[in-house]
C-alpha cells in the first residue's frame, strides 16, 4: 500500500468539535434529547423532590410548636402530637426517597445505554482511516469511562442540583412566613455564596477537559502494552522498565491536573465554610435582640436557626454540584465530538439493492490517495469477469491491498469508477454490496469466543451440521473433531490458542458460510509454513469455485493457474496476462518469478539458511 497518512476528508472529520462550535459552549438541546424518552419518570422524580422538600420544612416548625406551645404551656397531648408529626414526616420522606432512588437509577441507566448505543453505532459507520489514525484506548475510554461519567451526572448531579434548588426555594418561603425580619437578615450572606460560581466554574471546565484527554493517553498506554501482542513485544525487547516509566509519567501528569482542579476556588470554598457559621451567628444576634426588645419566642429563633441549615447547606453544596456539572459538560462535549465526526462515504439517495451479484468487476481509470500530495493508485483499470480468478502481484507498497479495499467501499476513489455488475459501487447500498463480498486477509481476526460463534459470524442461522460441513471444506474438520469441546472450544484473544494456519482455515470456513459471489484473498497464505500453505490451498479450491476471486499474492506459486495476473508497481498495473504470457514478456513479473525461483532452489540446495 502506497502512503500511510489519513485521507484529507477524514482529517477534516477528525477536527470536528475543535472548530465547529465555540469552545465551552454547552449544547443544552442536544443533551436534553437524551432525557426526552424518560420524561414521565423525570416528572415523578421532580414531584418526589418537591414533596420531600416540603416535608423537610416541617421538623423546624414542629420544634417551634414544641418549645413555644407544648413545653411552654405544659401540654403533654400537644407534645405527643408534635413529636408524632415530626417522626411521621421523616418516615414519609424516607419512603418517597426510596421510590425516587429507583426512578433515578432507571433514567440514568437508560440514558447511559442510549448514549453508548449511539456512540457504538456511529463508530461502526466510521471509515477504516479513522481507526488507523485513532488509538484503540482512546475509543474505549470514550465509550466506557465517558459514558459512565454521564450516568453519575444523571443519577447524582442533576438530582442533587434539583434537590438543593427545591430545598432552598421551600426554605426561603418557610422563613419569610416564619419571620420576615430574620429572613432578610439570614439572606444577606447568600449572594456571597453564589456570585463566584461562574468564574470558578469556567476554570474548572477547562482543567476537567484536559484531565479527560490525559485519561485517554493512559487508557491508550494500557491498551497498547497490556494486549496480548503488546505485552509479547514488551517482554521480547525487555522494555518493562521503559513502559513502567511511560505509564508513571502519564499518571503524574494526570495527578498534577487533578491537584489543580482540587485547588480551583479553594479560597471560595473556605469562605463558604466561614459563612455557614457566620450566618447563624447573625441570626442569633438579631433574633436575640428581637426577643429582648419585642418578645420574639425562643422557639421561633431555634426553628429559624434550624432552617438556616437547610438554606446554607444546599447553597454550599452547589459548589460540589458545580464541579460535577463541569465534569459532565466536558464529557458531553467529548462524546458529541465523536458523534459529529463524518461517517464513511454515505450511500446515495435511492441507492440500488444489488441482490445476488454475478461478480462482474471493472476498475475504470481509478485514482486514489491517502493524502492529498501522494497517489496510492494512479489510473488503475482492469476487468474481472464472473467466475474468473484474477491475481495481483508486485513489490510491497505497490498498491495491491488498496485495490482490494476500494471494491467493498472501505475507501472511495478520488477519480475513476469501481463497477460491480454494471453499477458504480457508489450507487449501490453498502449492505447489498458487502454481503456479496467475502474477504480473507493475512491477519485473520477471531473473537475471544467459541469456534462455533466465530463461524456463525459468516452465517448467523447456520446449524452445527452446516458448520461442520464448512470445516470439512476448509480442511479444519480434523482439528475441530479432535478438540474435547469441539465447536464449543474457546479460541482465545484474537484466536491465539490456534496456529496461524488454523486461524486462516477457520476464516475460510467462515467465508464459506457467508457464501459470497466475490472473494478477496489478500495474501491469505503468506507467512505460513509449507504444510499450512498446502492445507489452505486445498481449502481455497471449494471456496473459489464459481466465484469471482481477486487474489493478492506474494508467493507467485499460488497464482500460477490464475485466469489473469495483474502486475502492480507504483500504483499502476504495468503488466497483464497469464503466467506463461508474462514470462515471455520478460518484464517485472518474470524478474519477480526468477528471484523467487532462485531463492527456492538455493534453499533446496542448502546454500541459504
Amino acid at each position: 500500500m502506497i502512503g500511510g497518512s489519513t485521507p484529507m476528508y477524514v482529517m477534516h472529520s477528525l477536527n470536528l468539535g475543535q472548530g465547529s462550535k465555540p469552545a465551552g459552549r454547552i449544547e443544552w438541546r442536544r443533551i436534553l434529547r437524551y432525557f426526552a424518552p424518560y420524561w414521565r419518570q423525570e416528572v415523578f422524580i421532580l414531584s418526589c423532590i418537591l414533596f420531600t422538600s416540603v416535608l423537610g420544612q416541617l421538623p423546624p416548625l414542629f420544634t417551634k410548636w414544641i418549645i413555644d406551645g407544648a413545653i411552654a404551656g405544659k401540654n403533654l397531648h400537644q407534645l405527643l402530637l408534635d413529636v408524632g408529626g415530626m417522626v411521621g414526616a421523616a418516615l414519609l420522606a424516607s419512603a418517597i426517597g426510596g421510590w425516587q432512588g429507583y426512578l433515578n437509577a432507571f433514567v440514568g441507566e437508560g440514558i447511559m445505554r442510549d448514549m453508548r448505543d449511539a456512540l457504538v453505532t456511529h463508530l461502526h459507520s466510521m471509515p477504516l482511516s479513522f481507526f488507523t489514525s485513532t488509538k484503540t484506548g482512546e475509543i474505549m475510554n470514550r465509550v466506557s469511562n465517558d459514558v459512565d461519567a454521564v450516568d453519575n451526572v444523571v443519577t447524582g448531579t442533576l438530582v442533587t442540583l434539583a434537590t438543593n434548588v427545591a430545598i432552598i426555594a421551600t426554605t426561603i418561603i418557610a422563613i419569610f412566613l416564619l419571620d420576615w425580619r430574620l429572613a432578610l437578615l439570614s439572606m444577606a450572606v447568600v449572594p456571597l455564596m453564589v456570585i463566584p460560581l461562574a468564574p470558578v466554574g469556567r476554570k474548572m471546565y477547562a482543567i476537567r477537559k484536559r484531565t479527560r484527554e490525559q485519561r485517554d493517553v493512559i487508557e491508550s498506554l494500557l491498551q497498547e502494552t497490556l494486549s496480548l501482542s503488546g505485552i509479547t513485544l514488551v517482554k521480547s525487547f525487555v522494555r518493562e522498565s521503559t513502559e513502567a516509566k511511560r505509564f508513571h509519567e502519564a499518571g503524574t501528569d494526570l495527578m498534577k491536573l487533578e491537584i489543580r482542579l482540587a485547588l480551583v476556588g479553594r479560597w471560595f470554598i473556605a469562605l463558604i465554610g466561614a459563612l455557614v457559621i457566620i450566618g447563624p451567628a447573625i441570626v442569633w444576634l438579631g433574633g436575640g435582640w428581637l426577643a429582648i426588645r419585642s418578645g420574639l419566642g425562643v422557639g421561633t429563633i431555634v426553628a429559624f436557626v434550624a432552617y438556616l441549615g437547610r438554606l446554607y447547606g444546599p447553597a454550599s453544596a452547589l459548589i460540589g454540584v458545580q464541579v460535577q456539572l463541569v465534569s459532565a459538560f466536558a464529557v458531553f462535549e467529548r462524546i458529541f465530538d465523536y458523534l459529529d465526526m463524518a461517517p464513511e462515504s454515505p450511500q446515495r439517495p435511492n441507492a440500488i439493492d444489488l441482490g445476488v451479484a454475478r461478480g462482474d468487476i471493472v476498475f475504470e481509470d481509478v485514482r486514489f490517495g491517502y493524502s492529498a500530495d501522494r497517489l496510492a493508485l494512479d489510473g488503475v483499470s482492469f476487468h474481472a469477469r464472473p467466475g474468473e480468478l484474477v491475481a495481483f502481484v508486485g513489490p510491497s507498497g505497490a498498491g495491491k491491498t488498496t485495490i482490494m479495499q476500494l471494491l467493498p467501499r472501505f475507501y472511495d476513489p478520488q477519480g475513476g469508477r469501481v463497477v460491480m455488475d454494471g453499477y458504480d459501487v457508489r450507487d449501490l447500498t453498502l449492505g447489498s454490496l458487502r454481503r456479496n463480498i467475502g474477504i480473507v486477509t493475512q491477519e485473520t481476526y477471531l473473537f475471544h469466543a467459541s469456534i462455533a460463534e466465530n463461524l456463525r459470524y459468516g452465517g448467523a442461522e447456520a446449524t452445527d451440521a452446516e458448520l461442520l460441513a464448512a470445516c470439512k471444506a476448509a480442511n479444519i474438520y480434523d482439528l475441530v473433531a479432535s478438540l474435547p469441546e469441539g465447536l464449543g472450544t474457546i479460541v482465545g484473544e484474537r484466536g491465539h490458542k490456534l496456529s496461524g494456519g488454523e486461524r486462516q482455515r477457520i476464516a475460510i470456513a467462515r467465508v464459506l458460510l457467508k457464501n459470497p459471489r466475490v472473494l478477496i484473498l489478500d495474501e491469505a497464505t503468506s507467512s505460513l509454513d509449507s504444510t499450512s500453505e498446502r492445507l489452505i490451498k486445498e481449502a481455497l479450491v471449494p471456496l473459489m469455485q464459481d466465484r469471482t476471486s481477486l487474489v493478492v499474492a506474494h508467493r507467485l506459486s499460488t497464482v500460477l493457474r490464475a485466469d489473469v495476473i495483474n502486475v502492480v508497481d507504483g500504483g499502476r498495473i504495468v503488466e497483464c496476462g497469464t503466467h506463461g504470457e508474462l514470462l515471455k514478456e520478460k518484464g517485472l513479473y518474470a524478474s519477480l518469478f526468477a528471484a523467487q525461483f532462485f531463492v527456492a532452489e538455493e534453499l533446496s540446495d542448502g546454500a541459504l539458511v
